[in-house]
């Protein structure tokens, strides 16, 4: 089950190399690595060496170590870099693996892949976890960072600008569908009698069975929140769910006008969403996404 990552970035075969090939700038975009550290050669014809170091959080990291072999010219214009990797580090998952990185010419830029395979330590529990989380993770971390390497040599957008857009509109994103469940679970479903059972009826003219309107109302908001989590990519999920808190609000204001006069009202959370709901929809464009290229972890591409 190797992993196999593939996107087309519009620049110079030149740029995707030096974005690439320089420990610096490979740092930066690459979601997998913190450090790199290239070592000393004795002579170009060496394999590059370097170390490697992920932080995993609470001041805690996994060091490793590595070589690179490039060959710049293949008969097509391609080029080639293949690399071995390995961490004697007891919290790492990964004990060796291997793969490489190509560059292919096309006809509106340059073709970057990568594949690349690895040995697990911990047995068949570490082959498990390997399996059902460590590996489909390590794809997506390795597609998503490829297509945040894309947006800069492109667009020029930097690997931290990238970052803080994701971050954003993830905080808002995540926010506005928790707002969403939240005012179907509790206030409809859960306490319906805290007074969303006087502002359906009110809203209905006592026409509809009030306490059945809210429970469809609850089913529609808790499926509108899990959608935002869902279906993260939908610009016109955010928009259309933006426009119809602000029309639910405006109708119950004109039927009930005291809902607008209460402390922490309608009217003030309704503002708040459609906030978040500018913020989530102007950023999502902008943000690195592992679907923009070709990735696996199941396959073996040639």
């Amino acid at each position: 089950m190797p992993i196999f990552v593939e996107t087309l970035v519009r620049a110079s075969m030149d740029d995707v190399w030096r974005a690439t090939q320089d420990p610096a700038l490979h740092q930066r975009w690459d979601l997998r690595f913190s450090e790199i550290e290239y070592l000393p050669r004795e002579s170009d014809a060496d394999p590059v060496r370097f170390l490697y170091r992920t932080r995993i959080g609470l001041g805690l990291g996994i060091a490793g170590e590595g070589e690179s072999v490039a060959e710049r010219d293949g008969r097509d214009g391609s080029r080639t870099s293949v690399l071995r990797f390995w961490s004697p580090d007891p919290k790492s998952l990964i004990a060796v693996g291997s793969g490489y990185w190509k560059y292919t010419p096309a006809p509106d830029g340059v073709r970057f892949s990568t594949l690349y395979d690895y040995e697990t330590r911990f047995g068949a529990a570490g082959r498990l976890i390997d399996r059902l989380l460590f590996r489909p993770l390590m794809a997506w971390a390795t597609a998503w960072s490829f297509d945040r390497l894309r947006l800069w040599i492109e667009r020029g957008r930097t690997p931290e600008e990238s970052m803080r857009i994701a971050v954003v509109e993830a905080v808002a994103r995540v926010t506005l569908a928790a707002i969403w469940i939240y005012q179907g679970l509790v206030p409809k479903l859960l306490f319906p009698d805290s007074g969303e059972l006087a502002i359906t009826d009110a809203v209905a003219g006592g026409i509809a069975r009030a306490p059945l309107l809210v429970a469809l109302l609850a089913a529609a908001e808790i499926a509108v929140g899990i959608a935002l989590l869902l279906f993260g990519r939908s610009q016109r999920l955010v928009v259309l769910s933006t426009v119809a808190v602000v029309v639910m609000t405006l109708v119950a204001v004109v039927s009930m006008p005291v809902i607008a006069t209460t402390p922490f009202n309608a009217v003030t959370l309704t503002a708040a969403m459609a906030a978040l709901g500018v913020v989530v929809a102007q950023t999502m464009p902008l943000v690195p996404r592992a679907a923009h290229t070709r990735w696996s972890s199941r396959r073996r591409t040639g």
